[in-house]
């Protein structure tokens, strides 16, 4: 919310200063987030007159000039400027000015051997609009030596309030100044005058068309017609009002609206009645109408949006934004205000689905005052009539204004237990009545009163509303500040297993020499579809661009996109983990939190980049697949508990690609190549590693009965190790194979593993021959040879009888 001091001021009669304002508005709650003071940023600039102008001796396109400043002898200048004359009236810097739009400060100087005590300057190089071909070119009888910005209006400071969601009443200029004349600050001015009689019945009909249990969309719609007006320009007060807010004045009947919108905080809709066929009918859309709105966008409309329509056509999103084809211009005989009040849920989700942010919007959804809608359309009434003339019409209502809220039972004392603060009943009462609360009922012992709220405040709901209302406006600086008792005890956990999870992998995976990367959580159609997403319900209503539309279905789009950017500025080789959320559809249980890591070049886990020592080769689907098998293991998840099966989603290499899963149907992440498609579409080169890990599908860990370490067992008998070769079908999975061992005898065998795969002559076709060392830890006594090979008989049997290995001879 913006505004100036001298607009605060038509309602504010006040001597306080800028600071003692600005002060009081974040005490009361209406916390200033920026002030603008350009008398502060001008206040140097002065109003010169060049008295003479000679050519420069040693440049041809040069003045000499000298200035009279209104204070002492005349000041040398050069100037290059074409239209500077003896005689001019214009704007003077003098040296120590600091320049706003040229970023530095002047000094003096020697211009080609003539020296130049200052500078005058064009309106571009104050940050203003206006003709910069030359210096400036004021009135004649512009008054030598006053400031600049007081005589061109730039010193009026303004304000910028941080409105939270909650205090639609102060959404305007007079709201602001009612708070401040309640807190003590000055005296509340500018009431509006007296209702206006009509002339004649209003020949434009108002009309609410909906269904009983729709009433609440529009309670209340009301038209005033003028006719003989004269629109054009709005006087030069009213534009300079609206422009130091940043609005563009249009013309005088759309400029009446937007000021009443931050002067009252009344939205406001004119109508041109020659473009308008019929009544004015306030409904739901129809499924297939459309409207083309004065910010010259066509918007599809459905029954959801609540629209004002005549015979032909909608005409205005109610509450929202006005339609082009009624529009006022200077052409505009016949002109109908509307003023109307609607539902607040209904605006904000018109406003989000259509992803329109109008004034009136903002105001709508955060809620009105309902007792101003026919006043405001009184005043803006008195506003045409007095810059454009014409003959008012009978006021044509439909609905009603609804029926103030019941009051609240209010017990003094819930300051003090909410707050803590102690506070007379008198200054308590006082400070709901300086807001414009009626309070009712004898202070007793009791100390209950009965307070209603006034009809500009739709956020009072309960008793905590008003203590706020009475602490904000007697100071919360006045609450004593109390430390917080020690807690006696060591606290418990707070975080979650997921979020222990995130903190974990982040740790995990950094310490594996990959950094962490956070990308956006929107990707375009094309990548979400490669990567499985894609889906309509995914797609954003409102992207903040193109290639942003969708959301995520993984990780690795954005990672990709980092280790391109990366390459493109000549880092070829990165490695990049990601811990976020991804989307698989728009159910509760659609979204996941994930993480993911990728490897490009030569980024392995042990370093990236050539070495002396050892020969620089590329990355690895087995690079991947440490990763994410660290990543498990720092979770606490056992690398026997998972599955890991060949193949993996189709942005993979078919065959340097596996799937992780616990069981068939609960696949908890992949790792593997990224296909050569993939990195086409891509527009990178590889080769490229990733992974992704599902965390929130991970089984949670067991519960143990302590949460000390076990003991640590060393076994005093030193560990044996035997080889076997297996002859196996080639689809024989090696870890099938090295479970299959495993089993053989689980109080022994410690370790299994694979050190050697041959394929060739001396194995039979179809067949390979994968190499096992399997390592015995006796914990009792030493093993005899006996024992061993029992053993060993036991994994030939095992092997066997459950993959169809065949000791190799």
């Amino acid at each position: 919310m913006k505004f100036t001091l001298s607009w605060l001021k038509e309602h504010l009669d006040t001597e306080a200063s800028l600071a003692t304002i600005v002060e009081t508005l974040t005490r009361i709650g209406l916390e200033v987030e920026r002030v603008e003071n350009p008398a502060e940023t001008l206040g140097v600039f002065r109003i010169a007159e060049i008295l003479s102008a000679a050519p420069h001796p040693n440049a041809d396109r040069l003045q000499v000039c000298q200035v009279s400043t209104g204070d002492g002898p005349a000041l040398q200048v050069v100037c290059g400027a074409p239209n500077a004359r003896a005689g001019l009236k214009t704007v003077f810097a003098p040296p120590g000015a600091y320049i706003p739009a040229k970023n530095f400060t002047l000094s003096k100087g020697v211009i080609r051997g003539v020296e130049s005590a200052g500078m005058m300057c064009s309106p571009e190089e104050l940050g203003l609009d206006g003709d910069s071909s030359g210096i400036f070119e004021l009135a004649p009888d512009a008054a030598v030596g006053v400031a600049f910005a007081a005589f061109a209006g730039l010193d009026d400071p303004l304000i910028e309030i941080n409105l939270t969601p909650n205090r639609a009443d102060a959404a305007s200029v007079y709201g602001v100044a009612r708070d401040l004349a309640a807190a003590g600050l000055g005296r509340l001015k500018g009431e509006p005058g007296a209702p206006i009689p009509g002339k004649f019945p209003c020949p434009v009909g108002a009309k609410l068309d909906f269904a009983r249990e729709d009433a609440h969309l529009a309670p209340l719609f009301a038209l005033r017609l003028v006719r003989g007006v004269k629109n054009g320009p709005s006087p030069d007060w009213l534009q300079k009002r609206l422009k130091s807010v940043g609005l563009r004045p249009i013309n005088a009947l759309v400029d009446i609206t937007n000021f009443l919108t931050f002067d009252r905080g009344r939205p406001l809709h004119v109508f041109d009645a020659g473009k308008v066929a019929g009544d004015l009918v306030v409904r739901r859309a129809k499924t297939g109408e459309s409207l083309l709105a004065l910010d010259g966008r066509v918007y599809a409309l459905d029954e959801n949006v609540v629209v004002i329509a005549d015979d032909m056509q909608v005409e205005s999103l109610a509450g929202v934004m006005g339609g082009e084809a009624s529009g006022c211009d200077e052409n505009t005989a016949d002109v109908l205000i509307e003023s109307a009040l609607w539902d607040p849920n209904n605006i904000a989700r018109t406003g989000r689905k259509l992803g329109i942010v109008s004034d009136a919007r903002y105001r709508f959804e955060r809620g009105v005052d309902p007792d101003f809608a026919l006043p405001g359309l009184e005043f803006a009434t008195e506003l045409v009539l007095k810059m454009c003339g014409g003959e008012p019409s009978e006021i044509a209502v439909a609905g009603r204004v609804p029926a103030h809220p019941a009051g609240i039972d209010f017990p003094l004392s819930e300051v003090e237990r909410l707050t803590g603060l102690q506070l007379d009943a008198s200054e308590m009462v006082g400070a709901l009545e300086k807001l414009g609360f009626s309070v009712a009922g004898q202070i007793s012992n009791s100390d209950h009163v009965h307070v209603r709220a006034p009809s500009w405040r739709p956020d009072i709901e309960g008793k905590a509303d008003l203590v706020e209302e009475i602490v904000r406006l007697a100071g919360l600086d006045r609450i004593a500040s109390v430390p917080l008792d020690r807690a006696s005890a060591v606290a418990g956990p707070v975080l979650t297993l997921l979020q222990k999870r995130m903190r974990t992998a982040r740790r995990a995976l950094a310490a594996r020499g990959m950094v962490e990367a956070v990308t956006w959580s929107f990707v375009g159609k094309a990548e979400a579809e490669i990567f499985g997403g894609g889906a309509p319900e995914l797609a954003l209503a409102n992207p903040i661009a193109a290639n942003l539309s969708d959301m995520r279905p993984s990780l690795l789009p954005g990672l990709i996109a980092g280790a391109k950017a990366n390459f493109s500025r000549g880092l070829g080789d990165v490695a990049l983990f990601e811990v976020g959320q991804i989307f698989k559809s728009d159910e509760e249980d659609g979204q996941y939190l994930a993480a993911a890591g990728l490897r490009r070049g030569t980024a392995k886990p042990s370093g990236a980049g050539r070495h002396w020592g050892e020969k620089a080769t590329p990355v690895d689907v087995f690079d991947a697949k440490a990763d994410l098998l660290a990543l498990l293991a720092a979770l606490g998840v056992s690398a026997g508990a998972v599955q890991i099966v060949p193949g993996g989603p189709d942005f993979l290499h078919p065959g340097r690609s596996a799937t992780l899963q616990f069981g068939p149907r609960n696949i908890a992440g992949w790792f593997g190549e990224l296909h050569p498609k993939t990195l086409e579409a891509f527009d990178v080169t590889g080769p490229l590693v990733a992974f992704e890990l599902l965390l929130d599908v991970l089984p949670p860990p067991k519960l143990k009965p302590t949460k000390a370490r076990p003991k640590l067992e060393l076994s005093d008998f030193q560990p044996v190790e035997r080889d076997f070769a297996f002859i196996v079908d080639k689809n024989v999975k090696a870890a099938d194979l090295i479970k299959a061992a495993q089993s053989a005898d689980r109080s022994l065998i410690v370790n299994v593993g694979v050190f050697d795969l041959y394929e060739g002559p001396g194995v039979p076709e179809g067949k390979k021959s994968v190499a096992l060392n399997v390592t015995l830890q006796p914990r009792e006594k030493t093993l005899t040879d006996a024992e061993i090979e029992a053993v060993a008989a036991k994994v030939i049997a095992e092997t066997g009888k459950k993959t169809g290995a065949i000791l190799r001879g």
